[in-house]
């Protein structure tokens, strides 16, 4: 009886250890320095950008977070963040510098914090994203919400930040 009830505990330990660090693989840095968990802000809806600077199509993105931010500015349970997948090695075709992510930022007067993913290997596979931009929106327990919200419409036909609002308001 009491090999059967170690070896329960030892379970219980393990999956309470994985359970823990998948949480904790979220991380990212923000451009001053900060490392924010994505997944471990329970209680809070968690609206992700996924995008890149040199994308031009990203400045829409901007745009259309910008337009969520408001809309929900104010609340407490609900953050935004846009998650730059731009390389952080020099010798890449998709870099971008820490500075070049800030002046992304002060062109399109972004209202989130950028966080960067450092060539998108962590959220692009984590959140199984097969076009950028994207929108992922974690739930009040840091699991992702439906399926990414990717693309972009060239003709203005589909209302991204309508398709985000609806999944946010359905978690509020």
């Amino acid at each position: 009886m009491k090999k059967l009830t170690s070896i329960f505990l030892s379970l219980a330990f393990i999956a309470f250890a994985a359970a823990t660090a998948s949480a904790q693989n979220m991380m990212f840095t923000s451009l001053d320095g900060d490392r924010i968990d994505v997944e471990a802000q329970r209680g809070k809806v968690v609206v992700m950008a996924i995008g890149a600077s040199w994308l031009p199509i990203s400045d829409d993105q901007a745009a259309t977070v910008n337009k969520l931010a408001r809309k929900y500015s104010g609340r407490d349970d609900v953050v935004f963040y846009f998650i730059a997948t731009d390389s952080s090695t020099a010798k890449a075709r998709n870099y971008a510098s820490d500075d070049e992510l800030k002046k992304f930022s002060s062109r399109n007067k972004l209202s989130v914090s950028i966080l960067r993913d450092t060539d998108g290997e962590k959220s692009v596979s984590r959140y199984n994203i097969d076009q950028l931009p994207a929108f992922i929106v974690l739930d009040k327990q840091g699991k992702p919400s439906g399926e990414p919200i990717s693309g972009s419409d060239p003709f203005g036909k589909t209302d991204t930040s309508a398709l985000v609002s609806k999944r946010v308001d359905t978690l509020l």
